[in-house]
């Protein structure tokens, strides 16, 4: 008996993947749950398994097929045993198929869509895949579009209209002088959407960032005097990104604008604090998200970075691990750098960047000393936060670093 394997359900707002690598060819024996292929979405890269021991068939979508949620990938012959590779026979539906979508048409027509009174969700991925509503067959009632209708109408492989000119990659240049010294590459997804996504921040947010410094005397001092006894009950290490972390929360519900961001013509304030962990990965830039951090002790804030940081690495993040942040930090010091403007990561309204610890000559107390000063960075988006609000935010980041007893008494 043939079993269909299909693509799975993606996450939140992702109706597609790209078929990265198979694993296994037509012909060969699979055990259950054997990983049979590997997906590429916008965000991560997801292995599909064998849901029954047999022998692969047909491969229905090659490497470099772009897939939608619910598409078929390959069939799978329950029980059979691998020999010469005889092709699964392909199960054809009796031609009765081509009337009733016709029929349907007329229908659908009866009630056109009202985008504005859909839900976020359906709203949400019109927008992204750049959609006429008036072509969606609606189920919602009074025309309401729902995420179901749209994720139906993507999956049916309607064509979206023709994406503007300043969204269309630059085509090649053409014949190239040095071209026998250079390597041409194809972007995987995940660079690509890092491109979009980036560039939609700069054409659609009003960005702008703000600096200060801060010495980080008081937080070295401290975590060398405890970073053994710490790692010894805890069994991880007291890093500075968990001081970070805290700071920032504290600073967040002083300020709740940093912590919340436009949908259509509302402002949402969240009250909880999902902040975002930038991690570079060979692959590219990604942000998971430590959930609930305002929960969270120092040790269970370091616990989850590392957690976070070893899925990026190894390629495991799923998508429940990069969505739904509320505010993210950027370390660019961990690769040396002194001072940058972060870029947004959309929807959100605030991202701080750290960089790098430098000895400086600062004056304190009408002396010059010597001390271990970092940049600090807030990029925001001016559209939801003021200018004092921003610098408010820095500035409590900075006070609680700078006196680190701050967050523990929450003054």
């Amino acid at each position: 008996m043939a079993i269909e394997i299909k693509v799975p359900t993606l996450g939140e707002s992702v109706t597609e993947a790209t078929v990265a690598e198979w694993y296994k060819k037509e012909g060969e024996a699979v055990a259950v749950d054997e990983a049979l292929c590997s997906l590429e979405t916008d965000k991560v890269t997801v292995e599909v398994n064998a849901s029954s021991a047999g022998v692969l068939g047909k491969i229905m979508a090659p490497v470099g097929t772009t897939v939608p949620v619910g598409a078929t990938l390959c069939l799978i012959e329950a029980g059979a045993v691998a020999a010469a590779a005889a092709p699964a026979p392909k199960m054809e539906p009796k031609p009765a198929a081509s009337s009733p979508p016709a029929a349907a048409a007329p229908a659908a027509a009866a009630a056109p869509a009202n985008l504005a009174a859909s839900g976020p969700a359906a709203r949400k991925l019109v927008a992204e895949n750049n959609l006429d509503p008036a072509a969606i067959a609606v189920s919602g009632k009074d025309g309401r579009v729902t995420k179901a209708d749209v994720v139906s109408f993507l999956a049916a492989g309607a064509a979206a209209p023709a994406p503007t000119p300043a969204a269309r990659p630059a085509a090649p240049s053409g014949p190239r002088p040095n071209a026998q010294r250079e390597e041409r590459v194809r972007m995987s997804r995940l660079r690509k959407t890092i491109a979009t996504r980036l560039k939609d921040a700069q054409n659609t947010a009003a960005m702008l960032t703000t600096f200060n410094e801060v010495d980080m005397g008081a937080v070295m001092a401290l975590r060398e005097r405890l970073k053994d006894p710490f790692e010894k009950k805890h069994g991880v290490r007291l890093g500075f990104m968990a001081f970070f972390v805290k700071a920032c929360v504290a600073a967040l519900k002083e300020i709740p604008a940093v912590n919340a961001e436009i949908d259509g013509e509302d402002l949402v304030y969240k009250n909880y604090y999902d902040i975002g962990v930038a991690v570079g990965t060979e692959a590219g830039l990604v942000v998971p998200v430590l959930r609930d951090a305002d929960t969270l002790g120092f040790a269970g804030v370091e616990k989850g970075i590392g957690d976070l940081g070893r899925k990026a690495r190894d390629g495991k993040l799923s998508i429940a691990d990069l969505t739904g942040g509320t505010f993210t930090i950027s370390n660019g010091g961990v690769y040396g750098s002194l001072m940058s403007t972060p870029i947004l990561n959309p929807p959100q309204s605030g991202v701080l960047g750290m960089h790098k610890i430098q000895q400086r000559p600062v004056v304190v107390g009408g002396e010059i000393k010597v001390r271990p000063m970092m940049y600090l960075a807030l990029t925001y988006d001016h559209r939801v936060i003021d200018g004092r609000e921003a610098v408010t935010f820095l500035v409590r980041v900075k006070e609680c670093i700078e006196d680190p007893e701050r967050l523990l008494l929450e003054v």
